[in-house]
């Protein structure tokens, strides 16, 4: 199991730490750290605060990704799904959500916002070169592989 250091902040301070929901879910549930509620009309966007930092271990980055109750039944998601949270970072983890539906969302206090996994990563290093190896596909783009 993986340990990794969080942060609540001041506006956060009565939140949830983030949790995964069952013994097999990946993601762990943000929420809102707001103290009034947000509409966000078709079409809006904004970035939500969830009242915490963390300290990643180095070769790991949190994804903030959906929920995909809130995509199925109010077109609300993440806009830079998956965002992106590197090791480094020690600022609020912030959740910029789009609202896609035809209807008003609101997004109130304390609610389930996002989930975030933590994934880790390799450090890469790019060498350049003249020809790269050939394969089966080549240079085949979208939909190459069949429909």
């Amino acid at each position: 199991m993986l340990h990794i250091k969080i942060q609540k902040l001041p506006h956060g301070a009565d939140l949830p730490l983030p949790i995964q929901a069952s013994a097999g879910a990946a993601g762990l549930d943000l929420h809102a750290a707001i103290t009034d509620a947000i509409i966000l009309a078709p079409t809006d966007y904004q970035l939500i605060p969830t009242g915490i930092a963390i300290a990643l271990p180095h070769n790991y980055e949190a994804q903030i990704r959906p929920r995909s109750g809130l995509a199925l039944k109010h077109g609300v998601t993440v806009l830079n799904s998956p965002g992106t949270i590197d090791a480094d970072y020690r600022g609020e983890i912030q959740v910029l959500l789009i609202n896609h539906g035809k209807n008003d969302f609101t997004i109130t206090p304390k609610m389930r916002i996002a989930q975030m996994v933590v994934m880790q990563h390799m450090a890469v290093q790019m060498e350049l070169c003249e020809q790269l190896p050939d394969t089966d596909r080549g240079s085949a783009g979208f939909g190459s592989t069949g429909s």
